[in-house]
């Protein structure tokens, strides 16, 4: 090897050495706070818990479930008025035979305490049993015939189709027999397409010439207001008739009574002292004569 490298590397190993060197120290990472295991479940998270059906029902989490019940409750009490059972019936019973036993002590307290006691369709009895509230107490075809005979003499007019059906018991059965015996007619209302019910009176029907309905139904006044109409009858020398109704009358006016003037009394002077003045005209005559 040659001598003068060697002399070289001594010479750097000299200067290396006497050179201070500044190590850098290492980082050591901050030690993690431990974690808690508890809060993790053990379980993966794939597996569900198993859902009872019972448990789910009567849960109080499923805020829709009490309205279910009460719908049900509701709808089969319609039902059974309609099948002609009209005998009250206790909370138990109602729940007996909707198939609705598993409900919860939460959900059944509710509905005797405030669902069904509050509900327009139910009709609560003097000990505590629950009935259908219809919208009119009908039995039978001849408890709807005088209704409908109530209600046109008070000049109240028809009965909707919907309402009787929901209030008397096989419905169908009785509007038959009475549209075939001519005590009912059937009108639609041309606003929403229902079926109004009325009582027809027969007594008030007059034979009409069929010229004169052929001639009625042959004018067509669907493009007409009142307005028009009462003009044409006017020119065709026809008065039509104007405030259709009772009229009320008219109360009598008062006749205003003029205001009279008062007269006011001029007041006299000191009139409270009258008792308590003197004159002294005397002494004054006196005292010039001595003088």
């Amino acid at each position: 090897m040659d001598p003068a490298l060697l002399r070289e590397r001594e010479l750097f190993k000299k200067r290396a050495i006497a050179t201070p060197s500044v190590e850098k120290k290492k980082v050591e990472p901050k030690a993690e706070p431990p974690r808690n295991d508890k809060k993790k479940s053990s379980r993966p998270a794939s597996a569900a818990p198993k859902l009872d059906i019972n448990t789910y029902k009567t849960s109080s989490g499923s805020s829709q479930y009490p309205f279910a019940v009460l719908a049900k409750i509701v709808k089969y009490m319609r039902q059974r008025h309609q099948d002609g059972d009209m005998h009250p019936l206790s909370i138990e019973d109602i729940l007996d035979e909707t198939n609705q036993l598993d409900v919860g002590a939460k959900v059944k307290h509710w509905l005797n305490t405030e669902a069904l006691q509050d509900n327009p369709k139910i009709e609560v009895t003097p000990d505590g049993r629950y009935l259908f509230k219809a919208m009119y107490r009908l039995k039978d075809r001849k408890t709807l015939l005088k209704l409908l005979k109530q209600q046109d003499l008070k000049g109240l007019g028809g009965i909707l189709l919907d309402d009787v059906q929901e209030s008397l018991p096989h419905c169908e059965k009785a509007l038959k027999i009475l549209q075939n015996q001519n005590e009912i007619i059937f009108i639609t209302r041309p606003v929403d397409k229902k079926k109004v019910l009325f009582y027809n009176d027969r007594t008030a029907s007059l034979p009409i010439d069929e010229e004169f309905q052929k001639l009625w139904r042959s004018v067509a006044v669907d493009a007409m207001d009142d307005a028009k109409i009462d003009e044409y009858l006017e020119k065709q020398g026809i008065r039509s008739m104007q405030d259709h109704g009772l009229k009320k009358p008219l109360a009598p006016k008062r006749k205003r009574v003029g205001q009279r003037k008062k007269v006011f009394k001029k007041p006299r002077d000191n009139e409270h002292l009258a008792d308590v003045l003197e004159t002294y005209e005397d002494n004054t005559l006196t005292q010039k004569n001595t003088v």
